[in-house]
């Protein structure tokens, strides 16, 4: 895997899906509002990777808040046995696509979490 690591890229829910995307991940814990299952277009709807309820609403998608988050969260992902199995798709498809509802593209988990994977798919063999 050290020439050929998987790609982690966010994106989020309502934009449509595309052939590039590789293997589709929701990491939200709760589903997407008006969204189907159909249209989501899922691989794999992997909700004990995102953060635990009370970081969730502790964070509650506000700015000032987000360096506090990011830190509580990325302890929490230390922890987490979920990432076991994002290694796993990053080890058999070249592009895995994080998939998120958050409106602020920056400011979410999802971009936490891809920097965390990130960090782990460079250790991989």
């Amino acid at each position: 895997m050290a020439d050929q690591q998987a790609q982690m890229v966010t994106k989020r829910i309502y934009e449509e899906p595309s052939d590039d995307d590789g293997c589709r991940v929701l990491v939200d814990r709760l589903w997407p509002r008006g969204v189907s299952k159909e249209r989501a277009a899922l691989d794999l709807w992997l909700k004990e990777i995102a953060p635990s309820p009370p970081l969730r609403t502790e964070f509650a998608h506000m700015r000032e808040r987000f360096a506090d988050f990011r830190e509580a969260y990325l302890a929490e992902l230390e922890q987490n046995p979920a990432v076991e199995t994002l290694l796993e798709l990053a080890t058999t498809h070249p592009r895995v696509t994080l998939l998120y509802a958050a409106k602020d593209p920056e400011v979410n988990h999802a971009r936490v979490l891809q920097e965390f994977m990130e960090a782990r798919i460079k250790l991989l063999p």
